[in-house]
């Protein structure tokens, strides 16, 4: 396994340093009142290169072990279902808006892989959809993709 570890921290490092780089290279870190557009996308991809370097840096100390590290079986399953369901909410996005992609998102990935209750399900992501909307769209002013119910 710890050369799964190896190779993920190693990958994970390079995409973390090229996404704050071109963080950086596109847009402005600081504006006239406050942070610009890179400024998240950068903190972003620092914090991912530190747990990138921590999960490379484990890998290199732990002796390797006989376990396959591809996934297989149930594992596959999931992991296909969540590119899937992350594919059906980047494509409804231009459709349904971000709000409703997120609360469908969050359903189907609550309630179909963590097993929760529709309630449990419903209550999440619609709280989540929520928040995500105040704070980008209402206090941070971000244009969000909109749906058909202007939201």
């Amino acid at each position: 396994m710890r050369s799964a570890d190896r190779i993920a921290g190693a990958a994970l490092l390079a995409l973390a340093v090229a996404f704050s780089a071109g963080a950086l290279r596109q847009w402005a870190y600081w504006g006239e009142n406050g942070p610009g557009p890179a400024f998240l996308p950068f903190w972003l991809g620092l914090v991912m290169a530190i747990l990138a370097v921590m999960l490379l840096v484990s890998g290199l100390r732990s002796p390797d072990s006989s376990e396959a590290w591809l996934p297989s079986g149930e594992s596959l399953r999931r992991l296909v279902l969540v590119l899937a369901i992350t594919v059906a909410f980047v494509a409804l996005l231009g459709v349904l808006g971000m709000t409703i992609a997120t609360v469908l998102f969050l359903v189907v990935l609550i309630r179909y892989l963590d097993h929760q209750r529709w309630l449990v399900a419903l209550a999440v992501a619609l709280a989540v959809a929520a928040l995500n909307y105040v704070v980008f769209t209402r206090w941070l002013g971000v244009p969000l993709p909109t749906g058909p119910f202007g939201f």
